[in-house]
C-alpha cells in the first residue's frame, strides 16, 4: 500500500478497491490512521487533492478521538513538552515551575492558561523566526496567531507568517521546526525539494520534529480551555 503526506503532517494509506465508486475517506477508531479507498482507475494526483481538501475536517476528526482534555485545576497540561499540573496560588499573575502551572485563586483557569500560552507561543516564535530568517537572508511582514485546526504555521506570498499558539505547548525543538518551515517558505512557495533543503539548512533534524507533530500534534489539539 502507498502512503501520502497532507496537510504537512498527516500520513494517509491509500487502498485501491476494484468495487469502490467514489473515493472514501476515513479514520480507523484504533490508531487513529487515516485510510483512503480509490477506485481501480482514479489517479493518486486525484487521491492527494481530495484528500488536502478535506484536512481540517481530518484534523478535528483526529483530535475528536483524542480523550477530551480541559485545562482545570488539576490537568496536566503540557508546557513545552512538559507537563506541568495546574495548580491554583495566591499570586496576581501565572508561574510556571518545574512541575507545575501556577494559576492565581478565583480566576477561571482555562481561560487565564490560554491567555498565558499565547504570550508564550508569541515570544517564541517571534524569537525563532527572527533567527531563522536572518540565517535565511529574508524578513517578514508580520507574525500572527490563530487556534488553527488544518496547519501548524502557514506563509503568505507577501510574508505573513501565521502559527498555531498551541505550540507552546510543544517541545521547543518542535515548536523551533514549525518556525522554520514556515520561515523557509520565504524562500520557496511550495514543498519541492529545494524548500526541504533549505529547511534542512535551518534546522538539520527538522524529520524528527515533524515525527513528532504526525504522532502528537492532534492530541495538543485536544485540550479545551473555553466553557
Amino acid at each position: 500500500m502507498d502512503r501520502i503526506l497532507v496537510g504537512g503532517d498527516i500520513p494517509v494509506t491509500l487502498r485501491r478497491s476494484g468495487r469502490a465508486r467514489r473515493m472514501i475517506l476515513r479514520v480507523t477508531r484504533v490508531g487513529g490512521e487515516v485510510v483512503l479507498t480509490l477506485p481501480s482507475r482514479t489517479s493518486m494526483t486525484a487521491g492527494r487533492i481530495f484528500a488536502e481538501s478535506r484536512v481540517e475536517w481530518l484534523r478535528r476528526t483526529r483530535a475528536e478521538m483524542a480523550p477530551l482534555q480541559r485545562a482545570d485545576h488539576g490537568a496536566l497540561l503540557p508546557v513545552e513538552g512538559r507537563a506541568r499540573r495546574i495548580v491554583p496560588h495566591d499570586g496576581r499573575r501565572v508561574e510556571l515551575t518545574d512541575e507545575a502551572l501556577l494559576v492565581p485563586q478565583g480566576r477561571p483557569a482555562g481561560l487565564v492558561v490560554e491567555v498565558w500560552l499565547k504570550h508564550l507561543a508569541q515570544a517564541r516564535l517571534v524569537a525563532a523566526c527572527d533567527r531563522h530568517a536572518a540565517a535565511a537572508g529574508r524578513s517578514f511582514r508580520a507574525l500572527a496567531l490563530r487556534d488553527t485546526r488544518s496547519r501548524w504555521g502557514s506563509c503568505s506570498h507577501d510574508g505573513r507568517l501565521m502559527f498555531s499558539w498551541r505550540l507552546a505547548m510543544a517541545p521547543p525543538q518542535v515548536l523551533d521546526y514549525v518556525a522554520a518551515h514556515e520561515v523557509a517558505h520565504l524562500l520557496h512557495m511550495d514543498h519541492s525539494p529545494a524548500f526541504w533543503a533549505a529547511t534542512g539548512r535551518l534546522v538539520p533534524d527538522y524529520a524528527r520534529q515533524r515525527d513528532w507533530l504526525r504522532q502528537h500534534g492532534h492530541e495538543l489539539l485536544s485540550w479545551r480551555f473555553r466553557p
